[in-house]
């Protein structure tokens, strides 16, 4: 293939989450450096799911798919891995900014350039790492002479592959474990997930990225110097602010890393034991959002019994949407209403100790407690966390983190699906009166916590009105899930409105399918 369009991009990145998921427990496993504490699987899974997940308008071309990848990828990251693949998928989208063609040539500037922005995103870049095999492969790619994508791809991914094997020489934690090195273990999944688009499915790695790692489990014993992982969003910053970010931050901890999007927007990461101070210092550099804090002791200790999220959902769309989060799901129908032992043979083969139940209706919500009360009763921690809607529970998925201790994470995320507003568009069947008004049959009425607040004659109206009138009361981001009774231009006309009348808002748009409504809307 000469260059790779819209679909295929769309493609790779389906087939880098699909082999991440695959590879997550492998990749685990070997993770002993900097800290050995078993997630940086888990964490590239997560930047890639949410890189995946970056909405993009319908017909969107090659160089606006690339640059929604980076974006999610960006916003979404975890751990240094995470960081590192943001400024991968940055360097492809700068490198096809103007709807420049993803050629051979394209992604030796693309790799080239995401080798300078992830070392400069990183306060001590360290060789053995995802950083020699990035140079590796961008090294390989510029020297093979070609413009022919799928030749460029052949030759960087090989290339990568024997600098991966290298890796275990060049870092003496690896040497001891004798493994490579995890995070560069996961950028040979990416770059050979695109081979394997480019080459009708063939695999470059010596190894299938989906097959386990013949290396031995690593014993996860927590050594850092530092007790706690610091990670936050920064907006506002300048590259000087981001810079002497990266430098206070280096005198507070250590694994430090700030990587950026190119248009003031950051990703932030410390090892430490000063939270408060590592906080401030971002505070003073700009708008600090999305905090996230975890303790390497309770990190390590859940390794061993991670915890699942089920989530009860309508309709296929939803169930896709609420997978890619990481939930297993349940599957509410209309032709056979959900029962109590529905939920708990769903919560039984999950396999977990610890389960985290998502409702995501206030008439599903009895029979998963129920469910819950039989589960524990079996030997099975379960809590029900009370959403009332899906908004609320992609809300508390956005913040659930497996290795954080039970309670905090349970904590954290009723506290999310709480603080989320959750709105819905019902077209009226008859006529009735409401506390607004009387409203016609063919009637949008928009609703906020199950009160009707508004009647309108027009869908992409009402969704306009009700996310004024719910963000009214403050926001920054606006969750839509559009039912299959919404006209398809919803979303765009939604989303230009939202752009011109509250640019600081972030939206994040879903098509839902049978929603049994006809728009849900969720504002944090």
């Amino acid at each position: 293939m000469h260059a790779l369009d819209a679909s295929g991009a769309r493609r790779w990145a389906e087939f880098a989450v699909s082999d991440l998921e695959r590879d997550r427990e492998a990749i685990d496993r070997i993770n002993v450096y900097p800290v050995a504490d078993g997630d940086t699987g888990t964490n590239l899974l997560l930047t890639m799911r949410a890189a995946a997940a970056e909405p993009v308008h319908e017909g969107a071309g090659t160089a606006a798919v690339v640059a929604a990848l980076a974006r999610g990828a960006l916003a979404g990251a975890r751990g240094n891995s995470g960081m590192l693949v943001s400024q991968v998928l940055r360097g492809l989208a700068e490198a096809t900014r103007d709807d420049r063609a993803l050629d051979g040539s394209c992604l030796c500037d693309a790799l080239r350039r995401a080798d300078d922005l992830a070392r400069h995103a990183i306060a001590q870049p360290a060789e053995g790492t995802l950083l020699s095999v990035l140079r590796a492969a961008s090294t390989a790619a510029s020297a093979c002479g070609s413009t022919n994508l799928g030749e460029v791809t052949r030759v960087a991914t090989g290339a990568a592959v024997d600098a991966l094997g290298k890796t275990t020489a060049q870092l003496p934690e690896l040497a001891r474990a004798g493994v490579v090195d995890a995070g560069g273990r996961g950028l040979v999944v990416l770059l050979d997930a695109l081979h394997a688009v480019l080459h009708e499915g063939l695999r470059l790695a010596a190894e299938s990225p989906a097959a386990p790692l013949s290396a031995p489990p690593v014993s996860l014993e927590h050594d850092s110097a530092f007790s706690y992982e610091v990670m936050y969003l920064l907006d506002g910053a300048t590259d000087k602010a981001a810079a002497v970010l990266r430098t206070r931050l280096a005198g507070l901890g250590d694994c430090v890393s700030v990587a950026g999007d190119g248009r003031a927007s950051w990703a932030v990461h410390v090892h430490c034991d000063d939270i408060g101070a590592a906080i401030e210092s971002g505070i003073e550099s700009g708008r600090v959002h999305r905090i996230r804090v975890t303790r390497f002791a309770d990190q390590v200790a859940a390794v061993s019994a991670r915890r699942v999220v089920v989530a009860c959902v309508r309709g296929e769309a939803l169930a896709e949407l609420f997978t890619a989060e990481g939930a297993e799901v349940v599957a509410v129908g209309t032709e056979r209403p959900l029962g109590t032992g529905d939920l708990v043979a769903a919560i039984e083969s999950v396999g977990a100790r610890d389960v985290v139940v998502l409702p995501n209706d206030d008439t599903v919500t009895p029979l998963a407690e129920d469910a819950a009360g039989m589960s524990v009763r079996a030997g099975i921690d379960v809590v029900v966390v009370p959403t009332a809607s899906p908004t609320q529970g992609l809300a508390a998925l956005a913040v659930h983190d497996p290795l954080r201790r039970a309670a905090d994470d349970t904590v954290a995320m009723a506290e999310a699906a709480a603080a989320t507003r959750r709105g819905e568009l019902v077209v009226a069947a008859r006529e009735a009166l409401t506390w607004v008004g009387t409203c016609q049959s063919g009637d949008v009425l928009g609703m906020i916590d199950g009160d009707v607040v508004l009647i309108e004659g027009d869908l992409c109206e009402a969704a306009c009105s009700l996310s004024d009138r719910m963000l009214g009361a403050g926001g920054e981001l606006v969750t839509v899930l559009v039912g299959a009774q919404a006209p398809d231009t919803l979303g765009e006309r939604l989303t230009a409105h939202l752009h011109r009348t509250r640019p600081e808002v972030e939206l994040a748009c879903y098509p839902a399918g049978d929603l049994g409504t006809a728009v849900m809307i969720g504002v944090e």
